[in-house]
């Protein structure tokens, strides 16, 4: 599995372990997201963004954050990966005078309007092991509709 990792990516996740065996990282520009796969960066994305990140995107840079999401909607799979919790947000966990609750709103109507889920990792850690996860199951799906097709045509 070759992840992509967008070149103005500021802290790329390594996905270095036993965990991410066989997983090789190779930085590119991505027109969509932070890391996507080798060949596949049309089809399927990850937009990470750290607690305080995010909030900067529900307010003063909304939007180029709603630009995002719209290219992210036009893939097969796109989520925003967020190193932080839901309830961080509700909490007003971070410096800014955005609200909690429009905070939380805005997430939910973005969400909604675009069909993008937004998945709360809770920690760094976890948002990289979600990432990866997220792409992995990507990939084994398109490998299983590429064998049918395959499959089909071989039977024709």
């Amino acid at each position: 599995m070759k992840i992509i990792v967008d070149s103005r990516e500021k802290a790329p996740f390594p996905f270095r372990g036993p965990r991410y065996e066989g997983v090789t990282v190779e930085v590119g520009a991505l027109p969509t997201g932070d890391y996507s796969l080798a060949g596949l960066a049309d089809k399927v994305a990850v937009e990470r963004k750290e607690l305080a990140d995010l909030v900067a995107c529900l307010g003063r840079e909304r939007e180029r954050f709603e630009r995002e999401l719209q290219r992210g909607a036009a893939l097969d799979a796109f989520a925003v990966m967020v190193e932080a919790s839901w309830h961080d947000v509700a909490a007003g966990n971070y410096r800014s005078r955005l609200k909690p609750h429009a905070a939380c709103q805005s997430i939910l109507a973005f969400a909604g309007r675009y069909r993008v889920p937004f998945l709360f990792a809770g920690s760094r850690a976890a948002a990289e092991y979600m990432t990866w996860g997220f792409l992995r199951q990507y990939l084994e799906g398109a490998r299983k509709r590429w064998a049918a097709i395959v499959k089909a045509h071989d039977a024709a």
